[in-house]
């Protein structure tokens, strides 16, 4: 995120720098007020998402669906969902943002042990590839 102050937060980035995840995102997400994110799937059930509040507008103003059940964020408490489920997101804060550290991972509850070990060495070889080219830091940040 531009601007993030990274160097509050020196052992989170550190974690983050090192840890493999699914080729997706780790990290923090940042919502500005007033906005959202529309209703969207993301097609596949590779992944589960865990997202943590760590700037959270006061009184509970942003918040995520994820099929029929809304949850809103609160400051260091996390939301596990599945994205293949339909999804979206909203700040309804007038003047403040809303960040959450966002970490996907392997979806165990449904990959078989097969697919994971196969997945897990398409990521592997996309992030060496990345890697010589420059393109991400270690942990694969793009």
């Amino acid at each position: 995120i531009d601007d993030f102050p990274y160097h509050l937060c020196p052992v989170t980035k550190g974690i983050l720098d090192k840890i493999p995840v699914a080729g997706r995102i780790a990290g923090f997400n940042r919502q500005q007020p007033t906005s959202g994110i529309p209703l969207h799937s993301d097609g596949n059930n590779m992944w589960l998402t865990c997202q943590m509040g760590i700037k959270v507008p006061e009184g509970q103003k942003a918040w995520i669906r994820v099929g029929p059940e809304t949850r809103r964020w609160s400051t260091g408490k996390c939301l596990v969902y599945d994205t293949t489920f339909e999804h979206e997101t909203f700040n309804e804060s007038e003047d403040q943002e809303r960040v959450v550290l966002h970490v996907d991972f392997w979806n165990f509850v449904a990959l078989s042990p097969v697919e994971l070990q196969a997945m897990q060495k398409v990521y592997n070889l996309r992030e060496t590839y990345l890697r010589a080219e420059g393109l991400i830091e270690t942990g694969g940040k793009l």
